[in-house]
């Protein structure tokens, strides 16, 4: 191989087992030996964290090869990089390697107690493993005056309400202390005590509450860090491992699903260099149970004549659904962010095909007029192959901008990634928020103090770089104007724009068309030639010609009489705009055909239920923030529940409307015959942000997200991760929390919420900040919209 001068200095030559190989400069010893097949025995290393040298199991034998280079002692491979002419002889090859390493893991056991068969690591333990292939046959430990009878501890400690500490087992790696350190920045845990008293401790009344804690139980080398949801639940041997995709947020992370006779086990983090690495955070580790609570719903009902609910079989629920439907007098679909991109694309085609109408939208969530334009002109169609924003590119850029976006909360990736290019690549995060979250510290972030509705002014004044980003979130799109001042930002100074959706499906029913301004492949419905191009390619005479209702008019037009049906999959009310509204829409519709997974009000007011797969009993395949396909298969073979696509596909050969599909395969069949469109981009006309604050207006401005942890119906069923879920508080300025006291009672126009209070020292003075649902029903169903203004009272008024 032929280089260039400048990289030719960076790579060094170095000899290991007798092989001479070059590597970049700087390269570990026990990197450098991976790239020549060699695996260094190891417990405290791991590629994602800093080196330590703690465990010594890596010794290698560097003899003096006439340069310099050599030690008279083993050295440890995990943190000694190499250097031009170096040799390294590793266990293969050296006596004295071996020795070192045999003796390392006589020291390991002397303690560490020999109860495989009934610890949770058995089967799938680095310390098991290199005890039989580089460990000694036989122990010399007999003990101390106790008949040889190890060092036990109490346990289990629990860290958190979901980790759980063997003391006797650690071996004292600190993979979990560094992790915590160096990857979410959440130093809970330590090493306490000295010498051979040394352990993982916790500070008193301090549990380890991190939302990414969980990853320090799968990095353990041992059995020292299990978790109280699968701790002696089964045994690795009995599991059957199939990879998939974490389906909770926007970031598409790689998942490892467990499973054992039909039922998950446990989830792990999966690995994937380019989008989440090693980790994942505990809501996409632990937050799988809802599947399997007992309101799943198992078959299909129709609405009897005495106005109950019964029991149907499919070829009756799909022939009700197809008559009710066809006789309403104009159908609306509304869709939710639990869909595949395939069974968005369902629901696309059947409104558009089946029922004739452009009133779909998947935003079942508070939005403004632009966001639809703004997510035609600058989002849909695009992806890593284009050149969007990938997470990569975060660790390059000189400056992100945060703006209606929370990532710690909302995309846990996406701020594992930030944080990490803030240490180590001098990227400044800037956040247009309205104060300095517990997120952005970690991120060594600026804040750039912001009520909501004033983004588009802040937005307006801010300098970027081509080299930069702006992450856009989907609350931007409750401001008017935010979205327009966004793209401007980005348009006027060359940065690089992205949109993070918060919910998993939602970036798939974008480009799958479950919008009322856009078909499939960013088809402008109001283009002449980008209907004809779906209607031909799916085997139609036509497509509705005028853009649709979005979700606040098709709630509207229910209630007015416009519309008389509704298909509705996924959707919870308390989530939208106007929660009672909504409830009353449902309820006032001619006919409601509910698509879902779980019993619900939706349900429970619908005239046809059907029951629907979750993420492991389909396959399927969500799109990310970056715009990257993620497919999984199916894990789990379940008669009781359908994917969606399949449903629809049902109903729309009873009305007569054939969609052409049955299996995940049809679907992208078809979505390969549409492709992108290739024709003119929708433009974003923009919208002129409002006059701003009225100073004179009574009460504080609500500011609000959802935490990542809360009340959400896909965070049922496991106690113990609930149990580590922030505390609802209001975050208040420090003239309000004088005021008031330490319990503030908040009043909007749908009512008043009661939380404990705590200062936020930097927030904006008229502000007042609560978690969207966290108390409840939520925010929006109990007390205003955010960006409202309410009132603040002591707690006991």
């Amino acid at each position: 191989m032929t280089t260039t001068p400048e990289k030719a200095t960076d790579l060094v030559s170095v000899t290991i087992d007798g092989i001479q190989v070059d590597v970049a400069k700087d390269t570990l010893v026990i990197r450098a030996a991976e790239q020549v097949g060699v695996q260094i025995p190891r417990f405290c290393d791991h590629p994602l964290l800093a080196p330590v040298g703690a465990c010594r199991q890596c010794l290698v034998d560097v003899p003096d090869a006439g340069n310099g280079r050599g030690f008279p002692k083993p050295q440890a491979a995990c943190t000694l990089p190499v250097a031009e002419g170096m040799v390294v002889n590793t266990q293969a090859t050296s006596e004295a390697a071996d020795k070192a390493q045999q003796g390392v893991m006589e020291f390991l056991l002397i303690n560490h107690p020999l109860d495989c068969p009934v610890c949770d690591k058995g089967g799938e333990c680095p310390l098991q493993n290199q005890a039989m292939s580089n460990g000694r046959g036989e122990s010399r430990f007999v003990g101390s005056g106790t008949g040889g009878v190890k060092r036990t501890f109490p346990k289990p400690i629990n860290l958190s309400p979901q980790v759980l500490l063997d003391r006797e087992r650690c071996i004292v790696c600190q993979r979990c202390t560094r992790f915590a350190a160096e990857i979410p920045g959440d130093p809970f845990i330590a090493l306490i005590e000295r010498g051979a008293q040394q352990q993982i401790g916790i500070a008193e009344n301090a549990p380890f509450l991190s939302y990414f804690a969980g990853n320090v139980i799968q990095i353990c080398p041992v059995g020292a860090l299990t978790s109280e949801s699968y701790r002696f639940r089964s045994r690795p041997f009995d599991l059957v491992s199939s990879p998939s995709v974490a389906e909770h947020d926007a970031c598409g992370s790689a998942i490892r699903v467990d499973h054992r006779r039909g039922k998950v086990m446990r989830r792990l983090a999966g690995d994937d260099p380019d989008v989440n690495e090693e980790w994942i955070t505990d809501k996409d580790r632990f937050a799988f149970t809802y599947a399997t609570e007992p309101d799943r719903l198992t078959y299909p009902q129709v609405r009897d004549t005495d106005g109950s609910l019964r029991p149907a079989s499919w070829p009756e629920a799909f022939a009700v659904a197809a008559r009710g439907l066809a006789a309403a007098g104009g159908v609306g679909v509304l869709t939710g962010g639990r869909l595949t991109g395939e069974d968005a694309f369902a629901y696309s085609k059947f409104a558009r095909v089946a029922l004739g109408t452009n009133d779909i939208d998947f935003r079942a969530r508070p939005h403004s007029a632009e966001e639809a334009e703004f997510l035609a002109a600058h989002v849909v169609a695009t992806g890593p192959e284009s050149g969007s924003v990938t997470f990569n590119d975060l660790e390059t850029a000189g400056t992100v901008v945060l703006a209606g976006f929370e990532p710690e909360d909302e995309a846990g990736a996406i701020f594992l990634r930030l944080r990490k290019a803030a240490l180590h690549s001098g990227t400044k995060i800037v956040a247009v928020a309205p104060f300095t979250t517990r997120g952005l510290r970690k991120m060594h972030g600026t804040l750039l103090p912001t009520a909501p509705g004033d983004e588009p002014a802040v937005l307006a004044g801010l300098e970027l770089g081509a080299g930069d980003v702006l992450l856009v979130g989907e609350r931007l799109a409750t401001v008017p104007g935010a979205l327009s001042a966004a793209a401007d930002l980005a348009a006027r100074t060359g940065a690089r724009l992205a949109w993070v959706p918060r919910r998993a499906g939602d970036r798939g029913a974008l480009e799958t068309g479950c919008l009322p301004n856009l078909l499939p492949g960013g088809r402008p419905v109001s283009d002449v030639q980008a209907r004809v191009d779906a209607a031909t390619t799916w085997g139609v005479d036509s497509l509705p010609e005028t853009p649709g209702r979005d979700c606040d008019a098709i709630i509207a037009a229910l209630l007015s009489g416009e519309l008389g049906g509704l298909v509705i999959g996924g959707v919870d009310p308390a989530d939208t705009t106007d929660p009672a509204a909504t409830t009353a829409a449902v309820q006032a519709a001619t006919f409601v055909v509910a698509l879902d997974l779980r019993a619900n009000d939706v349900t429970r007011a619908a005239d046809v239920v059907f029951p629907v797969a979750p993420v492991t009993d389909k396959a399927g395949s969500f799109v990310n923030w970056e715009g990257r396909v993620r497919p999984f298969e199916q894990v789990l073979s379940n008669p009781a529940s359908l994917p969606d696509l399949r449903v629809l596909a049902g109903i729309a050969e009873e009305l007569g409307r054939p969609l052409g599909f049955r299996t995940v395969d049809d679907v992208w069949q078809q979505l390969e015959e549409l492709g992108p469109w290739d024709g003119d981009r929708a433009t974003l006309t923009p919208v002129a942000p409002s006059a701003g604050s009225d100073a004179a207006a009574k009460g504080l401005r609500l500011a609000s997200w959802k935490q990542l942890v809360d009340n959400g119906t896909m965070l049922a069923g496991d106690k113990h991760l609930a149990a580590t879920a922030r505390p609802a508080v209001a975050r208040v300025s420090q003239a309000v929390h004088d005021a008031c006291g330490p319990t503030v009672t908040i009043t909007g126009d749908r009512g008043s919420i009661t939380v404990p209070s705590e200062v936020a020292h930097d927030i904006v003075d008229d502000v007042v900040w609560l978690p969207a649902s966290s108390t409840g029903r939520g925010l929006l169903a109990d007390l205003a919209s955010p960006g409202s203004r309410v009132t603040v009272t002591g707690g006991s008024e």
